[in-house]
């Protein structure tokens, strides 16, 4: 099975690239940043062209396509034009979608889940109140709807927080919170925001197996066990690591300024273990991370 990746050189791009190599002949696409995708099999390649993409599906003729790529998070999303992040976020994606759709691959589309009004109260299920609050997160609604408008063939899923290290130490906030305990610095957690958080490890290894399915024309919540605040979740990886409970300072979301005021999104994830999907806990998934520190964080 030949499976092209989008966001080859993103953090769950690099993840999805090492897992996904294990298996199947993969193709990963990066742009500005090559990353490690150099140890793969791997191509620079603009996703807004759509000569170079058809140029693509042409030559290595995918399978599946995981469509990872995206300018994400909101707070970088704001810094840049508006029609660069629709260009990338939406039209690119639309224009994938098509190309799918003549070439008969099946796409995985990444979405997040921040579509999700974050005032409703936890547990989401995929028919839960939609309200994305940021330019991001409207455009990846929006591309979730230009793919359902084009054909069927797709897994979209509506990824939760996803933790662990990314390449170059790139701004995360797992990684951020370790470094500034284990050099025994305070950080500031927030008490009353609510996600259910994934290891990158467990993101890319649930995808593997959902290329292995039959799965068609499906919108599917990709998050963990348990629903926890930042707090919750800086406090157990206090007690895994062995570092100091007390440099964690609780503070609200009213407290911050800059911020998109996103109070619970956490996910219901009965439909993905529906599929045979095992979630492994919070706590064993940042023992694996821990146990498993890149060097460059060492």
């Amino acid at each position: 099975m030949k499976i092209l990746i989008t966001g080859g050189s993103g953090a769950l791009g690099e993840y999805l690239n090492s897992e996904l190599s294990k298996e199947y002949e993969i193709l990963t696409l990066y742009n500005n940043n090559i990353g490690k995708c150099a140890n793969f099999n791997s191509s620079k390649t603009d996703i807004t062209n759509f000569a170079a993409m058809r140029s693509i599906f042409i030559n290595f003729r995918p399978d599946i396509v995981i469509h990872s790529a995206a300018i994400s998070n909101p707070e970088i999303c704001d810094k840049q034009p508006s029609k660069l992040v629709y260009d990338v976020n939406v039209n690119a994606t639309q224009r994938l979608a098509e190309l799918c759709l003549q070439f008969k691959a099946k796409l995985i589309y990444i979405s997040t889940d921040l579509v999700y009004a974050g005032y409703r109260g936890s547990m989401l299920t995929e028919d839960a109140k939609l309200n994305p609050i940021s330019l991001y997160a409207e455009t990846k609604l929006m591309g979730e709807v230009k793919i359902q408008q084009t054909f069927q063939d797709y897994i979209i899923l509506r990824t939760s927080l996803l933790f662990g290290f990314t390449p170059g130490k790139a701004a995360n906030h797992f990684q951020n919170m370790y470094l500034n305990f284990r050099e025994n610095k305070p950080v500031k957690l927030f008490f009353d925001q609510f996600r259910t958080p994934l290891s990158y490890y467990d993101a890319a290894r649930i995808i593997s197996q959902l290329c292995q399915l039959n799965i068609k024309k499906e919108i599917i919540n990709l998050g963990g066990k348990e629903r926890l605040s930042r707090a919750q979740f800086g406090r157990m990886l206090c007690d895994i690591a062995g570092f100091n409970k007390k440099l964690i300072q609780k503070v609200s979301m009213a407290d911050i300024s800059g911020t998109y005021k996103v109070d619970d999104v956490s996910l219901n994830t009965a439909a993905l273990q529906s599929h045979g999907i095992k979630l492994k806990s919070v706590k064993n998934s940042i023992k694996i991370i821990l146990d498993n520190i890149p060097f460059d964080y060492q």
